[in-house]
């Protein structure tokens, strides 16, 4: 199986070739944005972005937007073809393709909204998020893949505790026990929560920091339905197929 992320280079290379967007001079600058930029004032505060574990970075080009969530940012600035050049064997690179990527996919009317939620919007997303698979598969034993607390709560308020675990690659999270739900080992125990589960549901920055094709392959070979959540995956799930949730997200 290609990587996920070799696989939507390639379709943006396919498009930046079709029109021409490569050899015009546009600039992509990346910047680091703040807290409050990224996610406004919620009233919680253990989102993982408020945490200082991972960070958001923002990429423009031509008047849109795009966004991705790193725990190694860097700041970068050149054309679409310079962003195509990386090589993406590191975190940073991937994080600077895939926030240009979803800038790019964006501008071009792929998908609509390539920014974060902000202030109680994640809270409302993560609500919807437990209701639509709940609308949509029934109470299925779910497995989240990377710890977003509201995510998680909602997901135990809507199927139960005993149908839901979660693995997380912060050590500080692992071991312990979060609205009723255990906290698994992401380094570890990844495949054991595939063979637990009937659904998995996995933070889009997995691509971002290299475990998403393995956690993908997993799947497949378990039989198990694979969602993506959050705005980082955004381009990617546009040109890949990838099923994505993230009801919140702005343009």
């Amino acid at each position: 199986m290609k990587p996920i992320i070799i696989e939507a280079k390639e379709k943006l290379q396919s498009i930046a070739n079709q029109r021409h967007l490569g050899e015009a001079a546009v600039k992509v600058t990346i910047g680091t944005l703040s807290v409050k930029q990224a996610i406004g004032s919620p009233r919680r505060q253990d989102f993982p972005l408020l945490q200082g574990k991972e960070v958001m970075i923002e990429a423009e080009f031509r008047g849109s937007y795009g966004q991705a969530f790193t725990d190694k940012p860097g700041d970068f600035s050149g054309s679409l073809n310079d962003v195509l050049k990386l090589i993406l064997d590191k975190s940073d690179n991937r994080a600077i393709f895939v926030a240009t990527l979803n800038a790019v996919a964006a501008y071009l009317g792929l998908v609509a909204e390539t920014r974060h939620c902000r202030d109680e919007e994640p809270e409302e997303c993560a609500a919807e998020i437990a209701q639509h698979i709940l609308a949509d598969s029934g109470k299925v034993k779910v497995g989240l893949i990377g710890l977003q607390p509201a995510i998680l709560e909602n997901l135990v308020l809507s199927f139960g505790r005993d149908n839901i675990r979660c693995t997380d690659l912060n050590p500080d999270n692992v071991g312990s026990t979060k609205y009723g739900a255990q906290i698994w080992d992401g380094r570890t125990d990844t495949e054991k929560l595939i063979k637990w589960c009937d659904l998995l549901l996995v933070t889009s920055s997995a691509i971002v920091n290299g475990t998403f094709d393995e956690i993908r392959e997993k799947a497949a070979s378990q039989g198990k339905r694979m969602i993506i959540f959050g705005v980082t995956g955004a381009g990617v799930a546009a040109l890949t197929g990838l099923e994505r949730l993230c009801f919140k997200a702005h343009c």
